[in-house]
C-alpha cells in the first residue's frame, strides 16, 4: 500500500494504535498465532469493556482481524500495516542518515579549512597573533550610592 493516497491516514491509525502499551502487548501475543479474546485479555488488569475498546482500535487500524466460532471470538494479527509503518520508518532513517553524513563531511571540511588559515597556530585558540591593539577604556565614575 505504500505510495497510495490513503497512506498517511493508514499510517496515522497504525502509529496511534501502537501508542498504547496494552495494544502493543496484544500484538506481541498475536505475533505467535491466533488467540481467543478471553486468552488475549488474561494478562491485562483492565475491564472487559476496556479490552473490547482496545480490540476495536486494533481492528479499525487494520492490525488485526476477528472471527467468531460459536460463542468464541478469535483474533489474528495482520502484518501488512506493520510492514508499511516499518518501511516508512526505514525511509526516514535513511534520509536522516544521509543528512547526518553530509553534515559530518561539511564539518570535517570546515575544520580542515580552519586549520589551514594563517594565524591558527596551536596556543592561539581565537586565531589572533597577539594582544589587542585597542587602548583600554578608563572606568566611568561611580553611580549614585544608595543609602541603607
Amino acid at each position: 500500500m505504500l505510495g497510495t493516497a490513503n497512506q498517511p491516514i493508514r499510517l496515522d491509525a497504525v502509529f496511534g494504535t501502537l501508542s498504547d502499551p496494552i495494544r502493543r502487548a496484544m500484538l506481541s501475543m498475536l505475533a505467535r498465532g491466533e488467540l481467543s479474546v478471553t486468552r488475549l485479555s488474561e494478562p491485562f488488569p483492565v475491564s472487559a469493556p476496556a479490552i473490547s475498546k482496545h480490540l476495536r482500535v486494533l481492528e479499525a487500524s487494520g492490525l488485526i482481524t476477528r472471527r467468531k466460532t460459536g460463542r468464541v471470538h478469535y483474533c489474528r494479527l495482520r502484518a501488512e500495516p506493520l510492514w508499511e509503518a516499518g518501511s516508512w520508518i526505514e525511509a526516514q532513517r535513511a534520509f536522516w542518515e544521509r543528512q547526518f553524513d553530509a553534515l559530518e563531511k561539511y564539518l570535517d571540511e570546515e575544520q580542515e579549512e580552519c586549520k589551514l588559515q594563517p594565524g591558527n597556530e596551536p596556543g592561539t585558540p581565537s586565531g589572533s597573533k597577539g594582544a589587542s591593539k585597542r587602548p583600554l577604556k578608563k572606568s566611568s565614575a561611580r553611580g549614585r550610592i544608595r543609602k541603607s
